[in-house]
């Protein structure tokens, strides 16, 4: 298809076949049009505004496959899902799938098999990936969760400075890049960073009329929960810091007769996977967190979001808030804040920045530790345990991640804490043995032979393998193909690592010494600047009772003309007491009446009215003679007009 002539009706026509709506909703069509016009855009939509529709409608219209760029492992998979039940064939690769996965993937892209590829952005400093993309026809590069190409964003992830490298592979390739969370400053700098050839912003306003965002002072954080809980019904997220937490306050709601479950970064995959979907589907009702969950999570019909510990920034807290109601419905998100609360935000800002010296000193215990002398290391990599770190050092641990996070932004050392590593098998017996064990052991026969008919070279050397794979072969779950894999593990005859989730550290360049370390002002100074600002607005949100807290999140975004939602705490205190004040001057204006029924009263007596601020009958008094129901004369003598 011509893309030059694509129209409207073409797009309204995808998007009626393959999701069945009549319309786009706001800035969707200007997005698509743009990007459709081969023109570099920048989409600014808040959470739940139908992100997905911008890019998925454009490339279906086109040829060629669109490479999505995101790093939410949930996000993949859900898309995925949900287009191939389209009938639209779309695959992913990430670090979960074995190699020959991989290939599969991206030749099907390469023979215009696939309309979509979801990469996460470590994949795109690959061999695999940089080879493959030069024989793929794409349509146009999206990069979901923008604001982490930038600095400036609250959740900057450096291996998204690749992708305008990747660019550079696919000539005239648009890019078009999303984000619910930028202020204008992020906007800017994810352009310039993406290197748009010219400025291309469309935004959506961020006002979200169905969500009341309410901020409760409280000190007994627990029992305001449970309240909150009580009294709005439907599915719930209670986002806490602590990993602990989740699990003790999970606890606690299932002691008060609620349906909770916990989730954190900590757990093993398929355990996320299960409270996920259970959570998702409505298995249970309330999901206490940390920040790792929630992430393209898409769950529109969620009533309240409670937060027991402020984020530490707005842009944080709007992403998490704002899954709350995006079924359009009336939903709550709720902040619990404490006296307590503002010396933890700024705390946390010195423990994320820490000295120089205690950066530097943990650059040079991990090269000690792990044997890197001065001059080598460029490119190596380990497995690394910070928390067994930190015990034998006598280091903090979120002191210890902030240096981590400091040393990878200078370009010295990179942490990666949650890698996925795929399960690796390798016999360790020669092929004629296998017979014998075939007969002595016959219930891992099937294994056997499955993995000696899917898998080339496991008697040289590991290979990457995928159980679920072998069992579709053997007519096996996944969990009786990993006890089976077990069971020849111990009797010697494989050598198998099961998937795990682990931690990396790796050198990105050769050993410096100390005394040559750089830690340039935009690495170090200009950062803690920005967080420390960023924390200042924080507290200044959850702190004001005299702006509504809806025009204070949207005034951060750069939206200066927002209005009063009339429906945050800020704004039903201000309309409580604004009706208080009516029905006071309805009562002392009722008063006066009575009092001057019997005839003309001096102005001093009649303001006098007991029980009545006097400035207030003041007020009244003159608003009264202002309408002509009062008449004055020269002798301050109130009488009732006729």
């Amino acid at each position: 298809m011509d893309v030059a002539a694509l129209e409207d009706k073409d797009y309204l026509a995808i998007l009626k076949k393959y999701w069945g709506y009549d319309s786009f909703r706001s800035i969707q069509l200007d997005i698509i049009r743009s990007i459709g016009q081969g023109r570099d855009t920048l989409g600014l939509m808040p959470t739940g505004g139908g992100k997905s529709i911008t890019f998925q409608v454009p490339a279906l219209a086109q040829e060629g496959v669109c490479v999505v760029v995101t790093p939410l492992l949930a996000l993949m998979k859900d898309q995925v899902l949900s287009l191939r039940k389209k009938g639209i064939l779309a695959h992913t690769v990430n670090s979960t799938m074995s190699h020959d996965q991989m290939l599969a993937a991206y030749d099907n892209c390469i023979l215009n098999a696939a309309k979509f590829l979801y990469l996460s952005p470590e994949r795109l400093t690959t061999e695999l990936f940089r080879l493959k993309i030069r024989q793929m026809k794409v349509s146009m590069l999206v990069v979901d969760e923008a604001h982490c190409i930038s600095q400036w964003g609250y959740d900057f992830r450096p291996s998204y400075l690749n992708i305008a490298d990747v660019r550079k592979l696919l000539d005239d390739v648009p890019i078009l890049a999303l984000t619910a969370t930028a202020t204008p400053r992020v906007a800017d700098d994810i352009m310039a960073r993406l290197e748009f050839r010219q400025p291309n912003v469309f935004s959506m306003s961020f006002a979200r009329q169905n969500l009341a965002y309410v901020v409760r002072k409280a000190e007994d954080k627990e029992q305001q929960m449970v309240k909150i809980l009580r009294a709005v019904e439907g599915s719930a997220i209670v986002y806490v810091r602590s990993r602990k937490r989740t699990r003790e306050y999970a606890e606690m709601l299932r002691a008060q007769g609620f349906s909770a479950n916990f989730f954190h970064a900590g757990l093993p995959v398929k355990e996320k996977d299960k409270r996920q979907e259970d959570w998702t589907k409505g298995d249970v009702r309330i999901i206490v967190c940390t920040n790792a969950f929630g992430m393209g999570i898409d769950k529109p019909d969620v009533r309240v979001v409670i937060h027991i510990d402020p984020p530490e920034s707005i842009e944080a807290y709007f992403q998490e808030a704002g899954r709350a109601g995006r079924d359009c419905k009336k939903s709550y998100a709720v902040l619990l804040w404490s006296d307590a609360d503002a010396a933890k935000l700024r705390r946390n800002v010195t423990t994320s920045f820490p000295p120089i010296d205690f950066v530097v000193g943990v650059y040079n215990s991990i090269s000690n530790l792990r044997q890197v002398g001065v001059g080598s290391g460029d490119g190596h990599v380990e497995e690394f345990n910070l928390d067994q770190f930190c015990v034998e050092t006598h280091r903090q641990i979120a002191q210890t991640a902030g240096a981590l996070t400091i040393l990878e932004r200078a370009g010295y050392m990179s942490y990666q804490p949650n890698v996925s590593l795929a399960s690796r098998l390798m016999f360790r017996v020669e092929r004629g043995r296998l017979y014998g064990v075939e007969e002595a052991y016959p219930h891992l026969a099937p294994v056997i032979k499955a993995l000696l008919r899917t898998y080339t070279g496991l008697f040289m050397e590991y290979a990457t393998i995928d159980e679920e794979r072998v069992g579709r072969m053997c007519a096996m779950s996944h969990q009786e193909v990993y006890e089976r894999l077990l069971e020849l593990s111990r009797i010697g005859i494989v050598s198998y690592n099961p998937q795990k989730h682990t931690e990396f550290i790796s050198w990105l360049q050769d050993r410096e010494m100390e005394r040559y370390m750089v830690f340039p002002k935009s690495i170090y100074e200009d950062r803690l600047v920005d967080a420390s600002r960023r924390v200042e607005s924080m507290i200044s949100y959850s702190t004001r009772p005299d702006v509504c807290r809806s025009r204070q999140l949207l005034e951060y975004f750069g939206e200066t003309d927002a209005e009063d939602c009339g429906q945050c705490d800020v704004c039903i205190e201000r309309i409580k007491l604004r009706r208080n004040a009516e029905t006071m001057r309805h009562e002392i204006e009722a008063l006066v009446k009575k009092r001057l029924a019997n005839g003309p009263l001096p102005y001093e007596v009649v303001q006098c009215a007991e029980g009545y601020d006097p400035r207030v009958v003041t007020e009244v008094l003159r608003s009264m003679i202002d309408d002509d129901l009062l008449s004055v004369d020269v002798h301050n003598v109130l009488s009732l007009n006729d």
